[in-house]
């Protein structure tokens, strides 16, 4: 996925960033959640009062997020995807059991169905304040709700590899998350509504190729000499190698509804990435697509979820989404066996047969012609399965 050959835009010179190594194919999972009260099914801000009931064992777990109405849980590094599950299955009971004398409850699909962001409270924080003042309206209107995988990788020139490598899933990774078809109580016609939160910002959305790692530091070494970001947690690409932690982090998932399917799609980028490290030469024999395809395949995810065609070359030949999943899962099906995900594959599976999250959602409000009742199927889908 070709946006530009930075080699030609920015030249040499020395690095500030420093890559901090963090294991190989080691993972880690965040996922953003509504805190939703029970009474009106709105979205509520009393992430404060969350937080200061956590004891200090959870909180790098159970975070703050931009607006006061959502929490951010996140998992510590693991192994395997199944030990993603294990982690942030536990922080949730643990959230539940806090909150339970509080008449709320959490959801976790991209956007909730009828809240209104121009009535959402910002979190105090320099940060989120600082982002508010430049972005103004942009960054008011992301009060929205994600999943963000990271993948451990213990080189600096091997996470560019894998950079380019999943560029090419972003339609994929879109279709099997999406669960946002509702904004501010509009059906908008899309699976995933989300990501059109972040396109409009300057540091946000479709993401770069990189030849190497220096060129990804002169792009950051610029933006930073520009003052048009602070950190790398300014570049809010879908997916972008985080320096610090020593992760490539894909970013573009909407927050599924329930937690086994955002770990299935974690299974999935896993998979993917072992079999990438064993198989790296493929990334000079397929071309990456160009700018109009990325941005075709991208939307065509966003409008259509699993019931896309993606385009695969640049003479415009198509091919349904569904179907290079099936075939990328009999690719890695090797590694299903290997690190144990045959369940997750299964979920994965399901979702292109019987749809995800945001068909779910359509189909009850076609049915009910309520917002109402699709907000509480969102929390039932978020909590009956961690409850058995």
């Amino acid at each position: 996925m070709i946006i530009g050959n930075l080699s030609k835009l920015f030249s040499r010179n020395k690095s500030e960033t420093k890559f901090c190594p963090n294991g190989n194919l080691t993972l880690g999972a965040e996922i953003e959640l509504q805190i939703i009260d029970n009474s009106t099914l709105n979205l509520v801000p009393l992430s404060n009062e969350i937080i200061k009931k956590c004891s200090p064992k959870y909180h790098k777990k159970i975070k703050q997020e931009i607006f006061l109405n959502m929490l951010e849980i996140n998992s510590k590094k693991c192994n395997n995807a199944n030990e993603i599950y294990d982690d942030l299955s536990n922080s949730i009971d643990y959230l539940h059991g806090i909150t339970k004398d509080m008449n709320i409850s959490f959801a976790s699909t991209g956007t909730h169905p009828f809240s209104n962001y121009n009535k959402a409270l910002i979190t105090q924080s320099k940060r989120y304040e600082e982002s508010i003042e430049v972005n103004q309206w942009l960054a008011k209107r992301n009060n929205i709700f994600g999943l963000h995988v990271h993948i451990g990788i213990n080189d600096q020139e091997k996470i560019i590899k894998f950079n380019n490598f999943f560029l090419n899933f972003i339609p994929h990774l879109i279709a099997l998350s999406a669960s946002s078809p509702f904004w501010c109580g509009n059906n908008t016609g899309l699976n995933a509504m989300r990501p059109t939160t972040y396109e409009a910002h300057p540091a946000c959305g479709n993401p770069y190729t990189f030849n190497n790692w220096h060129e990804f530091e002169k792009l950051y070494n610029s933006l930073i000499k520009s003052k048009s970001i602070k950190t790398t947690k300014d570049l809010l690409w879908d997916i972008r190698p985080s320096p610090s932690f020593g992760t490539l982090e894909i970013r573009v998932c909407d927050c599924p509804a329930k937690l086994s399917e955002a770990v299935a799609i974690t299974a999935f980028i896993h998979m993917l990435a072992n079999w990438l490290e064993d198989n790296s030469k493929w990334l000079e024999k397929i071309p990456s697509p160009t700018r109009w395809v990325a941005r075709q395949n991208k939307f065509r995810a966003m409008r259509y979820g699993t019931n896309c065609n993606i385009i695969i070359n640049e003479e415009g030949a198509t091919k349904p989404i569904k179907d290079d999943i099936y075939d990328w899962l009999e690719k890695i099906k090797d590694y299903s066996e290997k690190l144990s995900y045959n369940k997750h594959v299964s979920i994965i599976k399901n979702i292109c047969q019987n749809g995800n999250s945001s068909k779910r959602q359509l189909d009850l409000f076609n049915k009910s012609n309520s917002l109402e009742e699709v907000v509480k199927n969102n929390i039932k889908e978020f909590s009956e399965e961690l409850a058995t």
